[in-house]
């Protein structure tokens, strides 16, 4: 949508994806993600602020604020502009408050680290990318003027950033195009599938991939809240190429087998006799990876992946083998253009059903708050990988580890890997950390150097702060 269209309409309607993120949002889950690049000196405020300013015309959906309606939530076109701010607040707190007129991200600085934070409902990790990619290639810009000769702020208006892509290719009559055309494409969230397509009928979801006849309990991971209801971050980072050596050597990619790593630290963990657990696995694919897209909205779909062990959880490389090819080939069969096409379908249908659309919004609310939370109950961690992702021209060689990280209702990690780094990203509502200790573990034991931080959550790591 160009500049001009806006004018004309100031609004536009939430896509598929995002109306659940209303309804799921809560004191615990603020459904806000962050995107954040360490570089080689401190922050300078000011130009950080000047590449801001430029970035932040070009892309129209980021003027937006979120308004309800009867019926449906809605973007509006504001004429607030963003400030860059400290990173004094929480990972990933909450930029939603339904009785404030307000943007939907935040930028910040602290020491070397530039910080992007967005509400999911604006966009997805890839489209927020984009945005990220260039704020930071305007700073160094600023900041290194002489690795740019003549280069000048730019000024044209990024297009396509107000489309509706589920519409675009989902809408009723347009789906088979779509698989028609995502054919050749089958990929996992952040790694190429390996092998040809799984074949045989996909399992058909309802809502959010779930199906309601002969599931076992799915083990649900507990643990002590964080006083405030922040968001307990661990980060680890590591070099790339060896976690790469590793998965391939399983015959899986770096999603799956750091998933089947994960799995097995809380098979460990949680360990009791005679214990057999099923676990389920939230990952997001970008389906910008199946048909192209421009747009910086919201473009994914979900898969859930399920396991029930039944062996020794001590059965270390042959277990985590075994876990992590059970879970690559699940994430294949579920990323068909047919399977993604199904779930698809269902969604857009129950969004565009003539007595869906006609619901009061407080009553969709509700369902679609049911709906998550029956989901939350039915998996046991959620997981995404970004892949391998660059920034343009010069900018690259300044910049050094990348990191993503989203809200939790439950223990998560996201991966990102820029240059030799890879990042893995733990965020939990929890304070104990003996599952990321254990996942640590299990990389150390095989050769890989990993650095490890953490946020404090703690009354008495916040109040020693304060000090």
């Amino acid at each position: 949508m160009t500049r001009l269209g806006w004018a004309r309409r100031t609004w536009v309607r939430l896509d598929n994806a995002s109306n659940i993120f209303l309804a799921a949002t809560s004191d615990v889950d603020s459904k806000v993600f962050r995107l954040s690049a360490e570089l080689e000196a401190d922050v300078d405020p000011e130009l950080l602020q000047r590449a801001l300013d430029g970035v932040f015309d070009q892309y129209v959906l980021y003027h937006s604020v979120l308004r309800r309606g009867v019926f449906w939530y809605y973007l509006e076109e504001s004429d607030l502009r963003p400030k860059v701010v400290p990173d004094e607040l929480p990972p990933c707190d909450h930029l939603y408050h339904f009785d404030r007129r307000e943007l939907l991200f935040r930028v910040a600085y602290h020491r070397n680290r530039i910080v992007l934070e967005v509400f999911h409902a604006l966009s997805d990790g890839t489209g927020a990318l984009w945005v990220f990619q260039d704020l930071v290639t305007q700073y160094i810009a600023l900041r290194h003027p002489e690795d740019f000769p003549g280069h000048a702020m730019p000024t044209e208006v990024k297009q396509a950033l107000a489309t509706d892509s589920f519409m675009t290719y989902f809408a009723p009559g347009r789906t088979q195009a779509f698989a028609d055309a995502a054919r050749p494409a089958s990929l996992d969230a952040g790694s190429r599938a390996v092998g040809p397509p799984a074949t045989g009928r996909p399992r058909t979801p309802i809502m959010g991939g779930l199906r309601l006849r002969g599931r076992r309990r799915v083990h649900r991971v507990l643990g002590t809240r964080t006083p405030d209801n922040r968001t307990h971050v661990v980060e680890l980072e590591m070099p790339a190429e060896p976690l790469l050596t590793l998965a391939h050597s399983h015959g899986v990619s770096l999603t799956a087998y750091l998933t089947a790593l994960f799995l097995h630290a809380i098979l460990i963990v949680d360990a009791r006799p005679g214990w057999h657990p099923t676990m389920a696995v939230s990952v997001p694919v970008d389906l910008r990876q199946h048909f192209p897209s421009g747009s910086a909205r919201n473009f994914f779909a979900t898969t859930r992946l399920e396991h029930t062990f039944d062996d020794d959880p001590h059965g270390a490389d042959d277990g985590v083998t075994a876990l992590g090819q059970a879970l690559h080939e699940q994430l294949r069969a579920q990323t068909t253009p047919e399977a993604l096409e199904a779930k698809l379908q269902k969604l857009i249908g129950f969004e565009l059903n003539p007595v869906a659309r006609i619901v009061p919004r407080p009553l969709k609310d509700l369902v679609l708050g049911t709906i998550n939370r029956f989901n939350n109950r039915n998996l046991t961690i959620a997981v995404s990988n970004l892949g391998r992702i660059g920034f343009p021209g010069p900018a690259d060689a300044h910049v050094g580890a990348v990191f993503l990280q989203v809200s939790a209702a439950r223990p998560q990690f996201c991966a990102v890997s820029h240059g030799d780094r890879l990042t893995v990203s733990f965020t939990s509502p929890f304070i104990e950390t003996a599952l990321q200790s254990a996942f640590v573990r299990s990389l150390t034991a095989q050769g890989v150097h990993v650095t490890v931080s953490a946020s404090k959550v703690t009354v008495d790591d916040l109040g020693a702060s304060r000090r």
